[in-house]
């Protein structure tokens, strides 16, 4: 005898707040491109009218939209509400508050960043303008000035705006985002490594010249050798982990000891 049909389940519905409604509204004119970035909303009463709510909705709306980054309210007589620019700062502090939760580890980002690299590096070797490159050696000079000078904290500060002009050497904003995220965050544990008393890599600046060089020949293979070779020193100074990047989380590191002084100095 056949079993009877199983009856169906459906989840129950969970009314959302009307400030929740009032966010997907302004979000989906954003999709429709009938808000575009510097536009101003309505005033909050004028807002509250329009969508049938009251006031605290509006203004409860408008601090997430606030925190997530897509609106900037200005106060004084031109103040109001405006559609923010694309900042790849909500992207960082999303992705902190995710490694807070333990959600994200450091070892796993540190990860991402040597393959989002390598992506970076191979469009920058078929895009990068003449521009681009001068843009790149410049900042190279100046990585060398402040080296020479002692001056570490404006070292990591000038490692920073190398990938970031790396990035839009791949003119792709999607990457540009990413890596300015991943920068940010990963810049900041270095910030505290040097702080600590590691010693940032002596020769940088040798380094870096020599992957602008290939960069600047378009030899893709060679140029993200370089950089993977790099970061993963990075990666090791970082996260104090010997493993090779890639290596499943549950394998079994090297066994401890104090660290090397080739992890001590391989940074950014």
């Amino acid at each position: 005898m056949d079993a009877p049909p199983r009856p169906i389940a459906f989840d129950p519905i969970r009314p959302r707040r009307a400030f929740e409604e009032i966010c997907e509204r302004i979000r989906d004119q954003l999709a429709a491109g009938a808000l575009k970035p510097g536009d101003k909303l309505p005033a909050e009463r004028e807002l509250a009218l329009q969508l049938g709510v009251g006031r605290n909705a509006v203004r409860e709306a408008l601090h997430t939209l606030e925190f997530a980054g897509i609106v900037e309210l200005r106060k004084g007589v031109k103040g109001g509400a405006f559609i923010r620019q694309g900042d790849p700062g909500s992207m960082t502090q999303v992705m902190q508050d995710l490694m807070h939760l333990g959600s994200i580890s450091l070892r796993e980002l540190t990860e991402a960043r040597l393959h989002i690299q390598d992506t970076v590096v191979r469009l920058a070797c078929e895009r990068a303008t003449r521009a681009d490159l001068e843009a790149l050696a410049a900042n190279v000079d100046a990585t060398e000035k402040v080296t020479r000078s002692g001056d570490y904290v404006a070292r990591i500060e000038s490692s920073r705006e190398f990938y970031r002009l790396l990035a839009a050497a791949s003119h792709n904003a999607a990457l540009c985002l990413i890596v300015d995220s991943l920068t940010d965050i990963l810049m900041k544990y270095l910030h505290a490594r040097v702080s600590a008393g590691a010693r940032l890599k002596p020769d940088l600046v040798q380094a870096r010249r020599r992957f602008l060089g290939l960069l600047a020949s378009r030899d893709a293979e060679a140029a993200a050798l370089e950089m993977r070779t790099h970061l993963k020193g990075v990666h090791r100074l970082l996260t104090g982990d010997d493993r090779e990047v890639g290596t499943p989380a549950g394998a079994a590191p090297k066994a401890a000891g104090p660290p090397s002084r080739r992890r001590i100095r391989a940074a950014a």
